[in-house]
């Protein structure tokens, strides 16, 4: 049992300090867990809380990694997720994604568990830490559950294979999984549950907030292909938070956008667990970005920029979002995000003109108004297609685009087969390939034989 917990858990009981609870008095040198500003400070951790996935960003189709120097430094973990593998781990690898969301769990339910009874606080903050929490799960739960699991369908996601549902931070936990509505369902209470006890706006966008959680709700809801719901959420979000940047301001200074903590787009600031240096871009989503958008200008640049990461026949262009003020990568809920989620529902509901009218409100703010051209779609499939293409120019380079490719793989005319070399091995990936699941590392599995692996 003991190995089961330090694989989970990722020896979280050291870094929390706040088990042993069966004794009556704080351990030397360790601080129990007893007063409200405890569970405020453990909640302040953003170096747990604020990270997310990483893996996503090399397996999307907007990143195409060429270049035999980029290609050779990768290593046999990272190579095995670009080149969409049956197996990224072996039996003594970790998995940094896994671990980091559930070591987030950990931490929530930690908080969960014994905030609303902590000692000298007033109910008002217990209330606010206890939903944080409940914020911060559900988003790791929503990440978890698409990366390891099937996309979620109405008709199956009853027995379809999840993740590990934790609820409590118990060392002896089972680790079946459970099945993805069983997810889902925990995520909306989750959310549900929150609201109430939430600010509109949080003081910084590391904290959750009504809006976040909405932000949340939208993205969930988008995923079930519950489009009504998900517009409604994305409506609240936006209701509260509706601000762009405008990247003409920035054109000639790209240093000067706000970082992630003042950036009135980032609704509730997620980074990447990790940062690839230099991820080149396909040719693909090149031509889609073309040369005069300003987030090709301003997001992308040639080898000079990268040093040494490439080598020197290199002659494409890779992604350099983290080399502009700080070195993250944020994937977290946006305003952009909100507005072509809500522009999405409203083409699948046949609202041509209403969600052409939001993607051009968004692209309004992403060219120099000399180069700015508004688009138009000739019907709802038109727009639908504009606002998916759109969405990949929004997002390239933070590995939004792998879960959006999953998703879509339900509406034939986005079920594209995938194809990369690497190494010159050629690879493809299928619509709806058990490939788009990714694999449950061999490493928790010998340790926790109730896990369940991936179909390959």
């Amino acid at each position: 049992m003991k190995k089961r917990y330090s694989i989970i858990w990722f020896a979280l009981v050291i870094a929390l300090a706040s088990c042993r609870k069966y004794v009556e008095i704080d351990q030397l040198s360790i601080r129990t867990l007893k007063y409200t500003s405890d569970f405020r400070n453990t909640m302040n951790n953003n170096n747990v809380l604020e990270g997310t996935f990483s893996y996503p960003i090399l397996s999307g189709d907007d990143t195409e990694i060429t270049d035999a120097t980029r290609q050779n430094s990768l290593g046999d973990i990272l190579g095995n997720v670009y080149s969409w593998a049956p197996k990224y781990t072996s039996e003594s690898q970790s998995d940094g994604d896994w671990e980091k969301q559930y070591k987030t769990i950990y931490v929530c339910n930690e908080v969960l568990e014994g905030v609303l009874t902590s000692q000298d606080g007033t109910e008002a903050e217990k209330q606010r830490i206890y939903a944080e929490a409940l914020v911060h799960r559900a988003y790791a739960y929503l990440i978890l559950v698409n990366m390891y699991g099937k996309q979620y369908n109405a008709a199956t996601a009853s027995t379809d294979l999840g993740i590990p549902l934790l609820t409590t931070p118990s060392l002896y936990t089972k680790l079946n999984r459970t099945s993805i509505a069983a997810v889902y369902a925990l995520i909306l209470k989750d959310l549900s549950t929150s609201i109430s006890r939430l600010p509109a706006i949080a003081d910084y966008n590391v904290r959750p907030s009504k809006v976040s959680a909405y932000a949340i709700f939208a993205k969930t809801y988008l995923n079930m292909r519950d489009f009504n719901n998900a517009a409604l959420y994305a409506d609240s979000a936006l209701a509260l938070q509706s601000a762009l940047l405008d990247l003409k301001a920035y054109e000639s200074a790209p240093g000067t956008i706000p970082v992630r903590l003042s950036n009135p787009e980032i609704i509730f600031s997620k980074i990447s667990s990790v940062v690839y240096p230099a991820i080149s871009l396909s040719s693909d989503l090149l031509a889609s970005l073309g040369t005069t958008d300003l987030r090709y200008k301003l997001f992308s640049d040639v080898r000079s920029r990268f040093g040494s990461q490439f080598s020197s026949s290199f002659a494409g262009r890779a992604s350099c979002r983290y080399l502009i003020n700080e070195f993250v990568i944020n994937n977290g809920p946006t305003v952009p995000e909100m507005m072509l989620i809500k522009a999405e529902c409203l083409a699948r509901a046949g609202k041509t003109t209403d969600a052409m009218n939001i993607v051009n409100g968004l692209r309004v703010k992403r060219f120099t108004t000399a180069n700015y051209l508004a688009l138009s779609a000739a019907n709802a499939s038109d727009a639908l297609r504009i606002i998916v293409e759109e969405k990949r120019r929004e997002f390239f380079g933070t590995g939004m685009r792998w879960f959006d490719q999953k998703r879509l793989n339900q509406d034939s005319e986005f079920a594209l087969t995938k194809n990369r070399s690497f190494k010159g091995v050629n690879y493809t990936l299928q619509p709806n390939s058990n490939l788009y699941l990714y694999p449950v590392g061999d490493k928790y599995i010998l340790l926790n034989p109730e896990l369940e692996q991936n179909p390959r």
